[in-house]
């Protein structure tokens, strides 16, 4: 199976509140244990550890995972450079962020939109 290049080929985020590390890899195209890696490498990742030391993201980290994942994959940065970019202009961050939200509202929207139609 080939990765996804670009994350508007990545599958839509469901409705939840609450992902595995299983799940968020299959959401970001990346294996589980690049998720472990990352999270000690991005501080802005940071998912709820449970029982077992099991962990468990939100929608929020999984976004930021996608967010990673261009810099490093589409956009061709070092682990460290991504994480310059993360962290230098925390307002240009939340503006993209909240870009990249929308966008992803909208395609969500616009796969619901075909669902209801072909009814």
């Amino acid at each position: 199976m080939l990765e996804p290049s670009h994350n508007d080929e990545l599958p839509v985020i469901p409705g939840k509140r609450y992902f595995t590390i299983g799940e968020v890899s299959e959401l970001c195209a990346v294996k589980p244990h690049v998720l472990r890696y990352w999270e000690q490498e991005f501080p802005q990742l940071k998912p709820v550890k449970r029982r077992g030391n099991r962990r468990y993201y939100q929608r929020q980290d999984v976004l930021t995972i996608r967010q990673i994942r261009t810099l490093l994959y589409d956009q061709g940065f070092t682990i460290g450079g991504a994480r310059l970019q993360m962290s230098s202009d925390p307002q240009q961050n939340e503006s993209n962020q909240f870009t990249h939200l929308v966008s992803q509202m909208i395609v969500e929207l616009e796969q619901l939109l075909d669902v209801l139609k072909a009814r």
